[in-house]
C-alpha cells in the first residue's frame, strides 16, 4: 500500500468505534484499484471487466460505511467541479453526497453560472476548472464534449450523462442486480423501448463487458448503431455473454431476469416527438403480462424518472392529449414487489462515490 493510502488507513482506525475492519477493507480495494486513479470516467468501453468489477467491490464497501455511520472522508480537502448542462435530481443528489462522504467540496456548475461553450470554448474551461479543482463532473449533451474536458482539464473527468452513454448509471444498476440476484454472469437483461441512446447503449457494453445476455426489444428504428453493436459482439464473444435484438415483445422477456426500461422521449428532444413514440413504442410498455412471461424471478429497473402514473405534469399532459393513464410501464408493475428501482437509484451514491474515490 502507498504511503498516503497507509497514512489514511492510520488515521481512520485512530478514531475507532470499530471503524478500523471496513477501512482496511476499503484501503485495500482502493490499493488494487490503482490503475484507475488519476483516470476520467467518460464510458465502460475505456474500462477492462476487471477494473468495473473493482468499481463494484468498492461501491460495496462504501455502502457498508455509510450505513454503519462509518466516516470515509478519505478525500478531505479537495474540490470538485460539477457542471450540470441538463437537469438532475439523482445524478446531482449522488454527487454532491457522495463528494461531502468523501470529505471534498463540491462546486455546481448549472448552464446560467459558467460560459461553458458560449464565450469560452471547452478547452479552454477544461483548462480554467483543471487549475482549481481535483475533479471534474459533466452532465449534457454530445460525449465530444466530456471527452474534450478531460483532454484538455489534466485531472480525473466523469461523465454524469452524455446523449451517447450513462456509465455511472450502469454501475449502479449492475451494483443492485448484484444484491438481488449475487452475480451478473449469465444473467438476462431486456431492455424495452427506445435503445439508441445513452441507456440503451451502455447497458448493452456492460453487459457484453461482464458475461451477460442483453436482448434490447424494440422495432428496427430504435436500436442501437451498427459501429457499437459490432464492438459489443466481440466483446460478448470474449466474455461469455449475448447481445441480441427482438422485436416480439413476448418472445424477448422469455426467462428475463431483469425487464428494463426508460422514458419514450429524452431530455433536451422536441415534446413533437412524443406522438410518433407513443405510436412506435407503445406495445413496448412493460406490463404484468410481461413480467408474468418472464416469470417469478423477474426485477423490473428503470433510471428514472419514469411516467407510471399522473402525478407528474408530463404525465398529466400527455393524459390530456393521448388518453394515457401511464407511458413506458404500468404504475402495477412500478409498484409491484419485483419493482427494484428505489435500491437502483439509493445506489447511484455508492457507485459515483467509488468512481470519485478510486480516480482521487
Amino acid at each position: 500500500m502507498n504511503a498516503d493510502l497507509q497514512k489514511k488507513q492510520d488515521h481512520g482506525c485512530a478514531a475507532g468505534n470499530g471503524a478500523c475492519g471496513p477501512l482496511k477493507e476499503l484501503f485495500g480495494s482502493l490499493e488494487k484499484a490503482k490503475t484507475l486513479k488519476g483516470k476520467s470516467f467518460l464510458k465502460l468501453l475505456d474500462l477492462s471487466p476487471e477494473e468495473i468489477k473493482q468499481l463494484l467491490e468498492i461501491s460495496e464497501i462504501l455502502k457498508k460505511l455509510k450505513k454503519e455511520h462509518i466516516p470515509h472522508k478519505i478525500h478531505e480537502g479537495k474540490n470538485v467541479a460539477l457542471i450540470f448542462e441538463k437537469t438532475s435530481t439523482r445524478t446531482r443528489c449522488a454527487f454532491e453526497v457522495a463528494a461531502a462522504d468523501l470529505g471534498m467540496h463540491p462546486v455546481y456548475l448549472d448552464p446560467k453560472s459558467s460560459q461553458i461553450g458560449k464565450k469560452e470554448s471547452i478547452a479552454d474551461t477544461a483548462r480554467v476548472l483543471g487549475r482549481m479543482f481535483d475533479g471534474i463532473e459533466y452532465r449534457g449533451f454530445g460525449q465530444e464534449i466530456v471527452e474534450e474536458l478531460s483532454a484538455y482539464s489534466g485531472v480525473p473527468v466523469w461523465n454524469g450523462l452524455t446523449n451517447e452513454f450513462h456509465p455511472t448509471q450502469i454501475l449502479a444498476d449492475f451494483m443492485t442486480i448484484e444484491e438481488h440476484f449475487g452475480s451478473l454472469a449469465g444473467k438476462k437483461l431486456v431492455y424495452m423501448g427506445d435503445a439508441r441512446y445513452n441507456m440503451g447503449n451502455s447497458l448493452m457494453v456492460g453487459c457484453a463487458k461482464l458475461g451477460m445476455n442483453f436482448v434490447a426489444c424494440a422495432p428496427a428504428k430504435y436500436l442501437p448503431g451498427k459501429e457499437l453493436t459490432e464492438q459489443c459482439l466481440k466483446l460478448a464473444e470474449e466474455s461469455g455473454g449475448t447481445v441480441s435484438f427482438i422485436s416480439d415483445p413476448l418472445e424477448a422477456v422469455k426467462g428475463a431476469d431483469v425487464i428494463y426500461t426508460d422514458v419514450w422521449v429524452s431530455m433536451g428532444e422536441p415534446d413533437s416527438v412524443w406522438e410518433e413514440r407513443i405510436t412506435d413504442l407503445l406495445p413496448y410498455r412493460v406490463t404484468k403480462e410481461l413480467m408474468d412471461k418472464a416469470g417469478p424471478q423477474c426485477r423490473f429497473m428503470h433510471c428514472l424518472p419514469s411516467f407510471h402514473d399522473l402525478g407528474t405534469e408530463i404525465g398529466a399532459s400527455i393524459k390530456e392529449k393521448f388518453g394515457l393513464d401511464c407511458m413506458e410501464v404500468t404504475d402495477e408493475v412500478f409498484e409491484s414487489g419485483a419493482s427494484i428501482v428505489f435500491d437502483e437509484a439509493e445506489n447511484r451514491l455508492h457507485t459515483i462515490k467509488a468512481v470519485m474515490a478510486v480516480t482521487l
